[in-house]
């Protein structure tokens, strides 16, 4: 029963070319369907970590290489995972010249202080052997310096139901690009990021709308209250409408029920369960 479902944020018409849309559509097709593999023979929380470490090591997206630069010059990242059986969540916010923040935070499963920020989430991961990396690439330092600011909707997730009927989600971010020193995203909290053993939910959009809304959790909290998926969604979304707020799910329940909706045009996503394989067209 194992299934698959992951995002790298928005796509925006206005700001990319249809040369992008396909390789962002080649590249989700490669990680879900390798991820796929994986999670046959590792559980689902193993599998969402490796999901998003390669979605932090492709520049396409903006978490890990290719991560956003803050209004001072830095790149910070953010990333979270949560076991939806052991309803653990560890978290990284903030965290800076690491390749993976994901991995970072997985390590961080086994403590009692589970969520760091800033340069205790840096010297953590320093500590635990995670070499100093930058993952600056040129097309973000020269946005950057021509303060051509994004959209702000630049997240990847993964939500995975493995062989055991498991569920686990991980969320990560670069930013939204020029933000505030010490901004915190939606990604390492359970608004963009939870699960439990019914249901696992991954946002990507505009942190702030997002929180708002505690959208993930909402979702989660819904389908276990006997809500279906959809209408979970439905409710939820419906709920970001006075504020316009911006912001795309992935989703995946016990049933086995796969997910997806997004509040402004257009997610990229990619899911797969062995046979069925969509992208976002």
């Amino acid at each position: 029963m194992s299934k698959i479902i992951i995002h790298g944020g928005f796509f925006s018409e206005s700001s990319t070319n249809a040369e992008t849309k396909v390789a962002k559509q080649n590249a989700l097709e490669r990680i879900v369907k390798s991820s796929y593999e994986f999670l046959k023979t590792h559980s689902a929380v193993e599998t969402v970590v490796f999901a998003v470490s390669l979605l932090e090591d492709d520049e396409l997206f903006n978490a890990g290489i290719g991560s956003q630069i803050q209004s001072d010059g830095k790149i910070r990242m953010s990333a979270a995972i949560m076991d939806g059986e052991t309803q653990k969540m560890s978290g990284v916010i903030n965290i800076e010249d690491v390749k993976n923040p994901i991995q970072v935070a997985q390590v961080l499963m086994s403590e009692d202080d589970r969520v760091l920020g800033g340069s205790g989430a840096t010297n953590y991961a320093r500590q635990h052997g995670f070499e100093k990396f930058s993952t600056e690439i040129p097309q973000r330092r020269t946005e950057y310096e021509a303060k051509l600011k994004s959209l702000g909707t630049g997240t990847v997730g993964c939500v995975a139901l493995d062989d055991n009927n498991k569920l686990a989600v991980a969320t990560s971010t670069g930013g939204k690009g020029f933000e505030l020193v010490g901004r915190i995203s939606d990604s390492a909290t359970v608004a963009g990021n939870y699960a439990n053993e019914f249901c696992g939910v991954s946002l990507t959009g505009v942190g702030e709308d997002i929180v708002s809304n505690a959208t993930a959790a909402k979702i989660v909290t819904r389908v276990t209250d006997g809500f279906s998926l959809d209408k979970a969604f439905e409710k939820t979304f419906a709920e970001l409408l006075p504020y316009d707020g911006f912001a795309g799910a992935i989703a995946i329940d016990n049933k086995g029920n796969i997910f997806h909706q997004d509040s402004h045009p257009s997610m990229v996503f990619a899911s797969y369960d062995g046979v069925n394989f969509e992208v976002f067209g």
